[in-house]
């Protein structure tokens, strides 16, 4: 059985590696294989560390966008120790349930729902970053009846406080905040500091559809993918489930 090892951005929120372990041990009862987090930024062990010795492995990284990270980083350092590099989770739409529920979680604990949502990605500034964010903005907005908006906490516009700030200066009073982000970190603190919002999503990555999304890619890689490869997606809809019906306004 082949080495699996998640690919993920890090941070220096004590809270962010835990979240992710949570993940890699939901992934480990669902696939039986190996499972190892390497790191790109802010924690240990490194990428480069974690492939050297599981060459071969195939490598999933843990991104809701595809910017510098995922097309560029984590390939050059994969192509070294031989593995195949599966997609990240840009797009999916098991993505959007998962901040479905959470959303849902955060408006029960305020008291109730939001008339308006503003879906808050991490931010790129590399063209085609953003169009995880802006995919989980309408895969989202099929589920809701109410506005559904994207922003962004670094690299783009518009910032989630300046998002919030225009719903309300239309009229809506329960703005609520969809993290599209993966892990505690300084992203989400800064969610939870934006004045006038109603309701804050938790982070995404140990949320059961994306153990299952990360469980399909390394199936499909472990099913036919050559090491050294990088590997397409999963057909739309073999992974999600069934949605949830859409809120009565």
């Amino acid at each position: 059985m082949r080495n699996l090892v998640l690919a993920v951005h890090g941070s220096a929120v004590p809270e962010a590696g835990a979240t992710v372990e949570r993940l890699a041990d939901a992934v480990r009862r669902l696939t039986g294989a190996p499972v190892a987090v390497g790191h790109l930024d802010h924690q240990r062990p490194s990428l480069p560390y974690v492939l050297a010795d599981r060459t071969g492995a195939v490598v999933v990284p843990l991104l809701l966008g595809d910017g510098y990270h995922r097309t560029v980083d984590i390939p050059s350092v994969a192509r070294h120790f031989d593995c195949a590099v599966t997609r990240g989770l840009s797009g999916e739409y098991a993505v959007a349930l998962a901040l479905y529920d959470r959303l849902r979680a955060a408006e029960r604990a305020a008291g109730g729902p939001a008339d308006a949502v503003v879906v808050a990605g991490a931010g790129s500034s590399r063209p085609g970053g953003n169009d995880g964010t802006l995919t989980a903005v309408r895969q989202l907005g099929r589920l809701l009846p109410v506005p559904v908006t994207a922003a962004y906490c670094s690299a783009s516009d518009p910032a989630p406080a300046e998002a919030v700030a225009r719903l309300r200066a239309c009229g809506f009073r329960r703005v609520a905040l969809a993290a599209h982000l993966l892990a505690p970190g300084r992203f989400t603190r800064a969610l939870w500091s934006v004045p006038d919002t109603w309701a804050v999503g938790e982070p995404l990555a140990d949320h059961p559809r994306l153990a299952e999304l990360v469980t399909a890619r390394y199936a499909q890689a472990s099913a036919g993918a050559p090491a050294g490869k990088t590997v397409g997606t999963v057909p739309a809809g073999k992974t999600t489930g069934t949605a949830p019906a859409a809120r009565a306004a």
